[in-house]
């Protein structure tokens, strides 16, 4: 039997294969809210038989967004819209998750293919924050240094979005501390130049996440399970490192954070990323050895025999694929075959059953 076709039960949800598909910014709402294009993206996948469909990382506030387009969980009109995909999601017998982020000093920029550079506020962009005034690039928008009333309303954001997602009926929720984004920011010395409770030591960089879980975690039903999206590395010198990534890890296993989906890179853009194919999945198998968490790994999975190797060799329990599903909405539905695994179809597209 395929351990990629394999259920897998984490607290009260049973995924019913290892198959999820990673959070991929649409850059396609207005003032935050899903539209129709959400709902087909989205449910495409569904159809196409992943387990778990994690939505785009979605700002807990408006300034949280990385851009204008994004999706957004700041006010309840956004719930709505929400809730019907999700309906649509669960009646394909998939699981909706969704990832909360907040973009810290990367906020406020253009939408990718028309640019990379900020958007000032005459057009439309708004101030951003982050652990220490320090721009992420040159073309990228000087943040405030949150004070601790701002940090302490990014917690309560990102409670409030939980609930919220709750209310539109996502059965996980993942919070996004990787890829250079606000709570990254604060992990990584190379962007936390803080001198009080927040910065400076290991143990004061990571309190602001573990505040987050813990808010989080306040108002998380106790079947509903609670993802992090942690850094492996920042692939810079004087940066984080797989050491912190595994020692965070622990911490976050030890507060009953139930699966490490290990990323990596994003915080300076001068980093060195060694690209390749499952190019990251050798830190989540160091965190999964090291600490026993269950770890989910991605970053160019683009095949069926990779997808399973990953599994069989035990270096990680989940696998997400963005590009490929890019590609491919249906992959499952292939890899099963490549697989020789036979799963049921939608009825509606069993006569195209191989």
């Amino acid at each position: 039997m395929s351990i990629l076709f394999s259920p897998i039960t984490i607290k009260g949800v049973t995924f019913k294969n290892r198959i999820i598909v990673s959070p991929m910014c649409q850059y396609s709402a207005v003032d935050g809210f899903a539209n129709d294009w959400h709902f087909v993206h989205l449910g495409s996948f569904a159809v196409g038989g992943a387990a778990l469909v994690l939505v785009e990382a979605t700002g807990i506030s408006a300034e949280g967004r990385i851009s204008s387009a994004d999706l957004g969980l700041w006010k309840d009109d956004h719930i709505d819209k929400l809730t019907q995909i999700n309906t649509f999601i669960k009646q394909q017998g998939a699981i909706p998750g969704i990832q909360l982020a907040h973009a810290g000093r990367k906020a406020s920029t253009m939408i990718p293919w028309e640019g990379r550079d900020e958007v000032k506020p005459e057009a439309g962009g708004w101030q951003t924050v982050a652990p220490s005034a320090v721009p992420y690039s040159e073309n990228y928008p000087k943040p405030l240094a949150l004070d601790l009333e701002g940090i302490q309303k990014v917690i309560s954001d990102f409670k409030k979005a939980t609930e919220r997602a709750l209310r539109a009926g996502f059965e996980v929720i993942e919070i996004h501390a990787s890829h250079g984004y606000l709570l990254h920011q604060f992990l990584s010395p190379l962007a936390n130049r803080r001198t009080d409770s927040y910065g400076g030591s290991f143990e004061n960089r990571i309190r602001l996440l573990l505040e987050v879980v813990e808010s989080v975690q306040s108002v998380l039903p106790r079947k509903t399970p609670l993802f992090v999206r942690i850094p492996a590395t920042d692939w810079a010198e004087g940066g984080w490192t797989p050491e912190d990534a595994s020692s965070l890890a622990r911490i976050l296993k030890e507060k009953n954070v139930d699966v490490m989906d290990v990323t990596s890179g994003g915080v300076v853009n001068h980093q060195k990323i060694a690209v390749g194919p499952a190019y990251q999945t050798p830190f989540a198998a160091k965190i999964k050895r090291e600490t026993g968490a269950l770890t989910s790994t991605a970053g160019l999975i683009t095949n069926a025999i990779q997808a399973e190797s990953i599994l069989v060799n035990g270096e990680a329990d989940l696998v997400m694929l963005a590009r490929e599903f890019l590609r491919d909405p249906h992959f499952p539905l292939r890899a099963a075959h490549e697989l020789k695994v036979d799963i049921s179809w939608p009825v509606q597209y069993e006569r195209a059953k191989w």
